[in-house]
């Protein structure tokens, strides 16, 4: 017998290797559809991770900072999967997790216009729509060159070829797109429905000026409605309150582009500026 021991202290029997998702299922039906991903000991792993020998277990749900990263983690992966659908000749490349978001790059003949995002939102809403599960398979390093180099995306079998050739890689597929990645993401795209993407700015590949300029697409990811629109709703008074625009909107100073950080005082901001450093003294 397999023995699963739960934060609560409580342990579930099983008469061979299980799920995280069957675990999830034999404690409830609600616990079963709100599981993104499992805690054995540090490690955050799949619903779909087969337990073989008797582990402690917690079930990560959208409620836990690690559900947060994955919904997050995986909201990367449907960007990507938007912007090939949208753009078939992109490249994609990098799509890490960041602070109150993701970002992914991609290799495309133009910059994205504020139209393409857009596009690429409506289009990651459709796809989170579909449900469409997301699947995980191993490959051997240099099976999963060939394979990617086979899709025509170099940059992608480029990232492969630098990992060490006696490892194995794990890809996951949802619909018609499949990446590169270690890992975990959610079950499927319809637990990613509170997104939006924010930007794009250009970003050198891997972090190189002598190399090609890349399309990054900035997005957020949140766990429900109400945090997504209250993230928004911060951006938009941190914007209210931007130095930049209250020294223009107030005519008090600007900041010249060609010397970024230098502050050039009007009267009314010279004088103001006088009489704070005169309090100061």
């Amino acid at each position: 017998m397999l023995q699963i021991t739960l934060p609560d202290g409580s342990r579930r029997e099983f008469p061979g290797p299980v799920t995280v998702a069957d675990v999830a299922a034999s404690i409830g039906s609600g616990l079963a559809k709100a599981a993104l991903a499992g805690k054995i000991g540090d490690k955050v792993v799949d619903t779909s991770y087969r337990i073989t020998q008797d582990s402690p277990l917690s079930i990560v749900t959208a409620k836990d900072p690690e559900g947060l990263e994955v919904i997050r983690h995986s909201t990367a992966h449907l960007l990507a999967y938007a912007v090939k659908e949208l753009f078939p000749d992109a490249q994609v490349t990098i799509g890490p997790v960041i602070e109150n978001g993701f970002y992914y790059d991609f290799a495309y003949e133009r910059p994205f216009t504020p139209e393409d995002l857009v596009a690429i939102e409506k289009r990651m809403t459709e796809l989170a729509a579909k449900d469409e599960p997301v699947v995980r398979r191993v490959l051997p390093r240099d099976e999963a060159v060939a394979y990617f180099k086979g899709l025509g995306e170099h940059d992608k079998a480029d990232i492969i070829a630098s990992i060490p050739s006696n490892e194995d890689v794990s890809l996951y597929r949802e619909g018609g797109f499949e990446d590169l990645c270690r890992g975990p993401h959610v079950p499927s795209t319809g637990k990613l429905r509170f997104f939006k993407l924010m930007k794009v700015a250009g970003a050198y590949w891997r972090g190189d000026h002598r190399n090609e300029m890349l399309q990054r697409v900035y997005g957020t990811a949140w766990a429900t409605k109400d945090e997504l629109n209250q993230y928004l709703h911060m951006l938009e008074e941190a914007e209210k309150r931007d130095h930049r625009r209250l020294g223009r909107e107030l005519d008090l100073f600007h900041i010249d582009e060609h010397s970024p950080g230098t502050v050039f005082w009007h009267p009314k901001g010279w004088t103001l500026w006088q009489e704070v450093e005169q309090y100061m003294r």
